[in-house]
């Protein structure tokens, strides 16, 4: 799709439910036709973070392959944690059939520890067939396929009010220059905040840093800083944070000022932007569009969003999400992961809304809105510039640890930005020690 088309579609609805759209074409794992009942008596148990709506989602799509196979297949919650709802199962050698996992570095460490079972006929296929080399690579090790990435996240994009900008008249910008130099300038000399931050929680810091040095230095040196061919305390790393700078060390710009985004955690900083309008923008994924509307607003009305805008070259686009991989050699579990990474499951769960897919045979139509259908095709056709959220491959103690790596670092230059080159020493520092 062409950048103007995104653009142009960016401001529309991102819905939460929608009406089922089912597959019609055949694939491995596909559910479709009469139920075969090839898997009766056989029970299952799959493990995911997944609750309330999301978690409802998932066993709808789980219904039909119960229905199909004639297996029972169970849902747990592993709540928030799921190294810590894992790690005494697998140490018990009683682990879920299936676990969800948030991070991609999970599948290397379980993999080192052999509590996975590598993916193996209609399973291998299908993932052969659905998924481009980049998702496909992201769930092996050392060339052995593991995992599947069921679920993803767009966190590419920037949500503002509206009537915020139309009062300061101002447009949704395309670039980071036209965003410092115009677009929050314009806003904060109307008198409107331009940005609540989410800094009391680390990980959207982290999406901040990826977003800019993804697009400033390209694909290639992205993959590089997270395999440490390039340490954290390089010129590219330094000349990130110079930019981030930009917007973090302008306290006018920030709602509460410095103390306000560095206290301030996800979603209440949705809640500063669209329930209390103290803010005019809120960075953060496509699931803000949840948050907003529990702070009363309609999304695609007064709740819109625009793309990350482009610091370098080409505008980044960065994806989080959630990867299936097999526990066990139980009866049925790769039958399972087939078709979980089937455009069947898929195109279902799409249909039920606060979902996206990195699988490149779910048709667009399968989504329920335009806005969600375009963050999709943007995330397949960004092609060999889209990259997975750089902090979740990371070791965990590096990228995901509260008060720790990224997150306490990043804070901290969120705090006082005067000094990028110490801030990257401390982030080398930090990197080195998780290692």
């Amino acid at each position: 799709m062409p950048e103007h088309q995104w653009r142009g579609r960016a401001t529309l609805a991102a819905a939460a439910a929608g009406a089922l759209v089912a597959a019609s074409a055949c694939s491995p794992g596909s559910t479709s036709g009469a139920g075969s009942g090839e898997l009766a008596g056989v029970e299952l148990l799959v493990a995911a973070k997944w609750t309330g709506v999301e978690q409802d989602n998932f066993t709808e799509v789980l219904a039909a392959f119960e229905e199909e196979t004639g297996a029972t297949v169970n849902y747990e919650s592993t709540g928030e944690d799921t190294g810590a709802y894992l790690g005494p199962k697998i140490e018990a050698e009683e682990p879920p059939d299936i676990a969800i996992l948030p991070q991609p570095g999970l599948v290397a460490e379980y993999a080192e520890q052999e509590a996975l079972v590598p993916l193996s006929g209609d399973a291998a296929t299908a993932l052969e067939e659905n998924y481009t080399d980049y998702w496909r690579e992201l769930g092996s090790v050392d060339g052995e396929p593991y995992g599947v990435l069921l679920k993803a996240a767009h966190k590419s994009i920037v949500w503002y009010r509206p009537d915020a900008f139309d009062e300061a008249g101002v447009s949704a910008p395309e670039t980071w220059a036209d965003l410092t130099g115009e677009t929050a300038s314009t806003l904060s000399d109307a008198g409107v905040t331009p940005f609540s931050m989410c800094g009391a929680s680390g990980w959207t810091l982290t999406d901040w840093f990826e977003n800019v040095y993804l697009s400033q230095h390209g694909p290639e040196a992205y993959d590089q800083l997270i395999a440490r061919e390039i340490p954290w305390d390089d010129d590219t790393v330094v000349e990130t944070l110079e930019t981030l700078a930009e917007v973090w060390g302008e306290e006018d710009w920030l709602a509460g000022g410095t103390d306000g985004a560095v206290q301030t955690d996800f979603p209440t900083c949705v809640t500063e932007v669209y329930g209390q309008e103290n803010a005019a923008m809120v960075y953060e994924a496509d699931f803000v569009a949840a948050s907003a509307q529990e702070a009363g607003a309609t999304v695609g009305e007064d709740a819109q969003a625009f793309p990350f805008p482009a610091v370098g070259e080409e505008p980044p686009v960065v994806v989080g999400g959630d990867i299936a991989v097999a526990m066990t050699e139980k009866e049925g579990v790769q039958q399972l992961m087939a078709y979980l990474a089937s455009p069947e499951a898929q195109t279902t769960w799409a249909g039920l809304g606060g979902y996206l897919s990195a699988n490149s045979e779910v048709q667009p139509d399968a989504y329920p809105d335009e806005f969600t259908q375009t963050l999709a095709q943007t995330i397949l056709e960004a092609g060999d510039n889209v990259r997975y959220d750089l902090s979740d491959q990371v070791p965990s103690q590096f990228g995901a640890t509260e008060g720790k790596g990224m997150w306490a670092v990043l804070q901290d230059f969120l705090r006082d930005p005067s000094d990028p080159e110490a801030a990257a020493a401390d982030l080398e520092e930090a990197a080195a020690s998780a290692e």
